[in-house]
């Protein structure tokens, strides 16, 4: 994407009745940004969505000094730009209809067929929530995804912190421009969450985090994302709009369960009781709804899973290793029959079995011993 193309896009975010659908409308028909300014008043006529009131806006030469501004900003201070039609944007993100023409970022990134998921939960996060949050990105660093959380208090902070004690690339989506950081007790991790992973928002630099911006920050978080669990929630909140965006989207959306009179449970439980997320209890539920396999070869910091001499067993992973060692190749589902486990708690058992290196995971959700 050249200036002249990127100073048009910012125009044309500017212009009054043109939100992201509009633009992308706009874009597609007329081939650029550039082009929708040149383009004939019929032309803009006969694209659905269009009237005589967005033309008229669309004239307006003001648009066009606040972009130069805002194009000063970008290339002083060297803000990555990521539009919508290149490939350096979030692949999920493209295949959302309100997704953001233009993000800015900051920091190091690398999208590129890589598992990525969300992580949000409320501010007021108990130790009960550390717990499983940390618990649980420690499970999945095997598989090396990418965390994406919004950077404020509490699940948010827990989820980056988590993801860069293993290594993980991790990314914080602002309801801000990148001038600024909010919360500001949270500068203080900025520098090493850029060394892996980093920024991004849609907003300019001259924008504040208003409470709107939070919301409409939301669909970034769960619309990049093959997934989006709910670590806590209270029966309202921002993490629940999120899980709703997630929904909306076709994502899988996942909710930690709590005792029914633990007010940062509510909403996960009303969740999971309202069928709009999975129960999660491991890194397995997970794992195994969106049947991520173990590259038997590689982990993410390059060690080789390799079956271990002398292994210690528990009765549980005797009982099922002892029946694909008799039985050979075996489908989740008929392993949890025979070897009598219930679903959700054989896909865990299987997980640790797996990073103990004595059964391998096949295609079609198959395993079979080493």
């Amino acid at each position: 994407m050249n200036n002249t193309e990127l100073f048009h896009l910012l125009a044309l975010s500017q212009v009054d009745g043109v939100g992201d659908i509009v633009a992308k409308k706009l874009i597609n028909h007329c081939g650029s940004a550039a082009n929708v300014f040149k383009a004939k008043v019929k032309e803009l006529k006969a694209i659905d969505g269009v009237g005589e009131m967005l033309i008229k806006n669309l004239k307006d030469k003001s648009i066009f000094a606040k972009a130069e501004l805002e194009m000063q900003y970008i290339q002083n201070e060297n803000v990555q730009v990521l539009h919508f039609q290149n490939d350096d944007y979030p692949d999920r993100l493209k295949h959302c209809i309100d997704g953001p023409v233009l993000l800015f970022a900051s920091g190091n990134f690398d999208f590129k067929k890589r598992k990525m998921i969300s992580i949000v939960g409320t501010r007021q996060i108990t130790s009960y929530g550390t717990d499983f949050c940390k618990k649980l990105i420690e499970d999945l660093a095997i598989f090396n995804p990418i965390i994406v959380s919004g950077f404020a208090y509490g699940v948010d902070i827990v989820a980056h912190q988590s993801a860069m004690e293993n290594n993980l690339q991790t990314i914080g989506v602002l309801a801000h421009g990148l001038n600024q950081i909010y919360p500001k007790s949270h500068k203080k991790y900025v520098a090493k969450i850029e060394q892996n992973g980093g920024f991004l928002t849609e907003f300019w630099s001259n924008s504040n985090p208003e409470k709107e911006n939070f919301v409409k920050r939301n669909r970034i978080v769960a619309g990049m994302s093959e997934a989006t669990i709910v670590i806590e929630s209270a029966d309202k909140g921002g993490s629940l709009i999120t899980a709703n965006m997630a929904n909306d989207y076709n994502r899988d959306v996942f909710a930690v369960p709590g005792r029914t009179t633990d007010k940062y449970s509510q909403g996960c439980n009303d969740l999971i009781k309202s069928q709009r997320a999975n129960l999660i209890t491991s890194a397995a539920d997970l794992v195994y709804c969106l049947n991520w396999e173990i590259h038997s070869h590689v982990q993410n910091d390059n060690k080789v899973v390799q079956k271990q001499l002398f292994v210690t067993l528990d009765f549980e992973e005797q009982k099922i290793y002892d029946y694909l060692q008799k039985n050979g190749k075996q489908s989740l589902d008929v392993v949890a029959l025979e070897c009598d486990f219930p679903i959700f708690k054989i896909s865990s058992i299987l997980l640790t079995m797996e990073l103990k290196g004595i059964i391998r995971p096949l295609p079609g959700k198959f395993f079979e011993a080493v």
